[in-house]
């Protein structure tokens, strides 16, 4: 039994345009090409195609998944090494959502709120520190404000947002495209638009050096995995930090 690129593209929440480049990189070939040129993937290629996209949540580049795939023949043991990493995921939203949930039942039952049972699995001033070192006390103080001030409908839509641009970057990055062309300089420009809206970065200060800490910014994004993981791993954060550059000499 095999499947259409199509079928595996919806299945996967992916597109055949990423499924193409997989292949044409030697990443992910078909498992069969019919006479009408369209690809087939067998369960062999779709157990492969799993191991990818785990691989890229871990942050990997595409030429290391490639190595990694490479490297371990053996898929039963590699994917148990992608479960424990899931498993911890799945750990730290089970203790958010335990924590939403005993909070909704104490503010329906009139009960007191446990303030250390509240905020387990959540640190949103974990990088307070190196917020401040990097751009002031104040760029986190009115970044902080901001957050707090949205509210928690306004948090939601603030951070599918992001990720939103975060899955446009990654799917841009692995087909192919070049960073400063159409499609890498509009993700720019999205990009660009969304950090004027965070108050206390230089994007959105009057008079502020946008150029340069946009610039900056994708070179943070490079040197720095931790926002890297954001973009697809190194290749998909240099792919970013590359659009960023050609849009901020263009238009910045």
């Amino acid at each position: 039994m095999d499947w259409s690129i199509q079928e595996i593209a919806k299945l996967a929440g992916t597109t055949s345009r990423t499924l193409r480049h997989y292949d044409d990189i030697g990443l992910l070939e078909p498992s069969r090409v019919a006479g009408n040129g369209y690809r087939h993937y067998d369960e062999r290629a779709l157990v492969r195609l799993q191991r990818i996209l785990l691989l890229r949540e871990l942050g990997l580049g595409l030429p290391a998944i490639g190595e990694v795939l490479e490297g371990d023949a053996d898929e039963a043991h590699a994917l148990g090494a992608h479960l424990d990493w899931l498993r911890q995921e799945q750990g730290r939203l089970a203790r958010q959502i335990a924590s939403v949930e005993k909070t909704i039942e104490a503010l329906e039952g009139g009960e007191r709120l446990m303030a250390d049972e509240m905020f387990d699995g959540f640190d949103h001033t974990r990088y307070k520190e190196e917020v401040e070192e990097r751009w002031g006390k104040e760029a986190y103080a009115s970044g902080d404000r901001w957050w707090r001030g949205l509210g928690e409908a306004g948090r939601r839509e603030w951070k599918a947002r992001a990720e939103a641009l975060g899955r446009d970057w990654i799917a841009a990055a692995e087909s192919g495209v070049q960073p400063g062309g159409p499609e890498g300089q509009a993700l720019a420009k999205r990009h660009v638009e969304w950090l004027t809206g965070i108050p206390g970065t230089p994007a959105a200060a009057p008079g502020g050096d946008v150029k340069a800490y946009v610039i900056g910014l994708g070179e943070m994004y490079v040197a720095d995995p931790r926002f890297g993981v954001n973009y697809g791993g190194p290749h998909g954060a240099e792919f970013v930090r590359d659009a960023l550059r050609a849009y901020a000499d263009r238009e910045l």
